[in-house]
């Protein structure tokens, strides 16, 4: 089985893989990690703030991952941003029985509400280096984004509307 986990940033990807892996003992891959080799060791041109251009560029090789995991009969978790709206035209049936998919927002009024506990929990399992871009106004921007394009192709959405710990702890 493989576990997909996307959403917007600071909705706590990263956190919900490493607790789904201490539960339940699969290993979690972070696409943040791809990126950053490929750009760090010159595969690409690309920089970390090319988003747009990024997701189809990782997203290729996720995806033959997540493949190769599947017919390999291997259990792991995958979680990054870089996950097209659109991820399951790219998967058959077959792969598809065996991907279960997570995709994280945060409400404008969680945002307003838990701004700077958000900001507070940035680094909780990985440290950023430059969290500056991180304002209320671009993480609802973020958010909505995020809701927008799930919702669009039929996909459902774990909101985190009043109580994160509960929300992610139904996962």
């Amino acid at each position: 089985m493989v576990i997909l986990i996307t959403g917007a940033s600071h909705t706590g990807k990263t956190l919900l893989a490493q607790r789904l892996l201490e539960k339940y003992k699969f290993p979690y891959f972070s696409i943040d990690h791809l990126k950053m080799g490929l750009i760090r060791s010159k595969n690409t041109n690309l920089t970390p703030n090319d988003d747009e251009a990024l997701t189809p560029y990782l997203w290729q090789i996720v995806r033959e991952i997540i493949k190769t995991a599947i017919e390999n009969g291997q259990n792991l978790i995958i979680e990054g941003c870089y996950v097209p709206f659109s991820w399951r035209s790219d998967f058959s049936e077959k792969y598809l029985r065996q991907i279960r998919f997570i995709a994280l927002a945060m409400s404008d009024k969680f945002i307003d509400e838990n701004f700077d506990e958000i900001k507070k929990h940035s680094c909780d399992i990985e440290n950023r280096l430059d969290d500056t871009t991180c304002t209320k106004e671009n993480l609802k921007a973020d958010n909505q984004n995020f809701i927008n394009g799930f919702a669009k192709n039929g996909e459902k959405i774990v909101l985190i509307d009043d109580d994160y710990e509960k929300t992610i702890s139904k996962l």
